[in-house]
Order: structure tokens, then sequence, then C-alpha cells
């Protein structure tokens, strides 16, 4: 039952959007995506208006420029394609895969907004720089120049990659510290990988090696090396440590075994399938196989957990969120693919407290109704009164989000600036924070985000650290 299930949901609707294709072995899918992927983009690609607004372009947070692309890719020129989409993305092929381009580019097509169906902007995108990697168009990482400045930055995620990758390419000296023994940050074990290839991201990480990046792994920052000391190794130092710190539940039971947090779970997965001994997942503690399996949360991480449990074999998997569908903060194509796959998601629903003993067996979940807007102009859920039923669960999984760790404390740095939220505080243009040479981008920054974000924020950063490091050269040779 487990193995039919994993395989009957290949992600084809990226690709083939015409096409969902049943009981889809991930071999024969390679096989079709092969003989259809060049017609499929150049017919996709074909069909862009070249409107006058490009609107999908303005909905980018890296503004690619999605319109030229897509012309070149209609007319066969698929190398010039891949450059125009490099010149503005560290990581196309990545953004291709994991952006919601439901609420981003493809949202804002023209031709989505008439009616006629969304251009598959980020099948194109990933078609194209798929390309460019098997016909070797993807040019290795060779500085014009050395230069002599060297630049810390902490964190090897999205953020911290995309810097590292322009400031390289500048000739600038970079070494990347990481608290995990593999870069990538979420990238790696995080997204799960039915949706991003776990051979992509170490393409891209192998590349930044290759091109002289130095990466410390296993290096966490406040413990085997201080942020004073890192301060006093390189001329600058970017902070793009995204936030882990995950939100918590209370309530009755809030501390029974089987009930766990949702990064914990996916890096627990993410480590199996890179095929390291993972003792949570050999005891159960962290596998979904024959369980019911409750996911509370509606954003993306939940969907990648809802996915998960439902791919190692679940019994049943329902997701849990207090609002509606229409209110929910992850994808809406995300939702369609967990329930195309057999997720169940109850609405209007929160956990008010769990059953069990030592071990859980249930979640008390409240039902809920949308009463006046908050703050943000969202329905505020409120609790109906009476309505309160027991859900069973052999699994439950929070997925409610995260928040950033109180760095100023782990690094013995209380100078370090932070928001209330306990974001660091940094320029949202420049990156730049009160310390003088820090910067930071990325999640640590803007709070839990998308990718694309963390990789246009790091893209920036690195412009900023490059334009300081050459006012400060200038100054040093008058």
């Amino acid at each position: 039952m487990a193995e039919q299930k994993m395989l009957k949901f290949v992600n084809v609707d990226r690709d083939m959007p015409e096409k969902r294709v049943p009981n889809l072995r991930t071999s024969d899918f390679d096989e079709i995506y092969q003989q259809f992927a060049a017609e499929k983009a150049a017919e996709q690609s074909s069909r862009c208006s070249q409107c006058g607004v490009p609107f999908c372009q303005d909905h980018c947070p890296l503004h690619n420029n999605i319109p030229d692309w897509l012309k070149l890719t209609a007319e066969g020129r698929l190398q010039e394609a891949y450059e125009v989409s490099q010149a503005t993305n560290q990581f196309p092929e990545i953004c291709g895969r994991i952006c919601p381009q439901d609420r981003l580019c493809e949202g804002n097509c023209v031709i989505e907004q008439s009616g006629h169906g969304t251009v598959t902007i980020g099948a194109v995108e990933k078609y194209i720089t798929d390309t460019a990697w098997e016909q070797g168009w993807v040019q290795p990482i060779k500085p014009f120049a050395e230069r002599t400045e060297s630049v810390g930055i902490i964190g090897a995620g999205p953020a911290g990659l995309a810097a590292a990758d322009v400031l390289r390419r500048a000739g600038v000296q970079v070494t990347i510290y990481d608290r995990y023994d593999r870069a990538g940050g979420l990238l790696t074990y995080g997204i799960p990988g039915f949706k991003l290839e776990k051979e992509v991201v170490e393409r891209r990480n192998g590349q930044l090696a290759e091109g002289g990046v130095t990466f410390k792994l296993d290096c966490n920052v406040g413990e085997d090396i201080s942020f004073a000391e890192l301060r006093k190794t390189h001329d600058a130092v970017l902070i793009g440590t995204g936030v882990y710190k995950s939100r918590d539940l209370g309530g009755p039971g809030a501390g029974l075994n089987g009930i766990v947090k949702a990064i914990d779970y996916l890096t627990a997965s993410n480590r199996q399938n890179f095929g390291d001994t993972v003792p949570e997942i050999d005891s159960g503690e962290l596998w979904a196989e024959g369980k019911n399996v409750v996911v509370i949360g509606g954003g993306d991480t939940a969907m990648d957990c809802v996915r998960t449990a439902i791919r190692q074999g679940a019994t049943s998997v329902k997701c849990l969120y207090r609002r509606d569908r229409q209110n929910m903060p992850g994808s809406l194509r995300e939702t369609a693919n967990a329930e195309e796959e057999g997720v169940e998601f109850v609405w209007l629903s929160a956990p008010k407290g769990f059953a069990g003993d030592d071990k859980v067996t249930g979640v008390y979940v409240q039902q809920m109704r949308l009463g006046a807007p908050d703050v943000t102009g969202r329905q505020a859920p409120e609790e109906i009164p009476g309505a309160e039923y027991l859900e069973k669960a052999d699994l439950v999984i929070k997925a409610l989000g995260f928040e950033p760790e109180e760095l100023p404390t782990l690094w013995d740095t209380p100078e370090l600036e932070v928001t209330r939220w306990g974001t660091v505080k940094a320029d949202f243009v420049s990156k730049r924070t009160a310390l003088e040479g820090v910067y930071a981008a990325g999640d640590i920054v803007r709070g839990a985000s998308l990718v694309v974000w963390a990789i246009a924020d790091g893209r920036d950063a690195a412009g900023s650290i490059l334009a300081d490091l050459n006012a400060k050269s200038a100054i040093a040779a008058e």
C-alpha cells in the first residue's frame, strides 16, 4: 500500500499541466519528460503575449526578465534564454521547482487574468536551466581578478549561497559557516526531495566550492567560533541564518510522545533519503507508516509534512487549519496536490489539547468560524461554543511556522540590534546593520518567507558589500 501511494503521485502537473498521469513511476516520468519537455516548453513559451505591462516580472521578487526568456525559448534559442534567466537569478532551476508561481509570476500572468490559463513559467524556467546543465552551458565561477578582501557568511541557506555566488564572481574571498553537515539550509533539509531533488542543490553547492568558496560545515557560531572572531577575521560579515525556532503549542497533553516539530520530521526524512542513519526513523518516532497522522498548520511547511506522510505510507493524513481554504497562507497548488494524493483538510479547526497517557492517541479539536478581520485584514478565527470533538492521531506534526533564535544572546553580542520579533535590524534595501561591516539578509531580517525572497536579499546584500569594499579601497588608494 505504501509503495502504491508513493508511486501514484509524481508531480507531473508542474511540467505537463494538461496531463495528470496516474500510477506513473519515476523512471517512466523521466522518459516522458525527455520526450515532451522541449515541445511543451516551446508551446507554453509561445503563449506569452509579450504584453506591454509584464505583471509576471513585476511580481517576481527577483524581477526576472520573464517575457524575454519565454520569447527566446519559443524561438528555440535555449542557451540565450538561460543566459537571460541566469542574469537575475543565481538558482533558476531551484526557483522553477519550488517558487509558489501561482501567487507570484503565474498568478499575475495577463493570459491567466483573462481566463485562458497561465503560461507555465516555472516549468519553462526549470526546463531551460536543466538543459543548460546537460549541455554544458553553465559556466564555472572564474573571477576576472582576485581580490584580497574576505567576507564571512553565516548560514549556507539560499540567502548566503546567493550572496556567495555574487561575491565570488567579483573575486572576493568567501567563507560560509553553517551548523549542518551539508550546505543548503532548508533547501537541503527542509524541503522534501519530491519537490526539490537534492542533487540539484548539491550541484550548485559544488559549483560554488569549485569556484573558490570555502565551506566550514558542522560549525556553530557562538560555540565553535565566536561572532567577534568572525568580525576580526573578515572584512565584512553577512548574517543569513534563517529562522529555525519552531513555534509551539500548549494545552493539555502538549508534552506527550508522538507530538513532533515539522522541522524535525522533515529533516529526518531528508537525512534518510541521503542514506544517513536516523535513529528517530528507525524507532518509528519520526516515521508515519501505518499511522493516523494529524498535521497542524496551513503554510507550505504543513503541505510538505502531509505529502511526506503520504509517501511514508500513513494510514490517514489530516491537516487542521483554523481558517478556511481562502485564508490559508500556503500555496493553493500545493494544497490541490495534497488533496489529490489523499490528504484530508479539516478547515476551521484548531487543536485544544491532546489525548493519551504516555503517547498521543488523539487531538481535541475546537471548531472555529471567521469573525471580524484582524490587524492584517484577515478575518480572525473564533471558537464556536460547544463545538468540539476528538480526532484520532498516532502522530501529530506541529507546522506552525518559525521564529528567529535569540542571536544576540547565542553569539554574546548584545550590540546586535533586533526587532521586537527577534529579527535582525537591517536596512531593507542595503541590508546593512548598525554594526560596522555587518549585514543581514533573508528570513533572519524579514521573518519566515519564500526562498526566492532570500535569494533576492542575498544578491542585494552582496551588492552592498561590494559597494562598501570598493569605497574603502578607493579611500585607501588616495
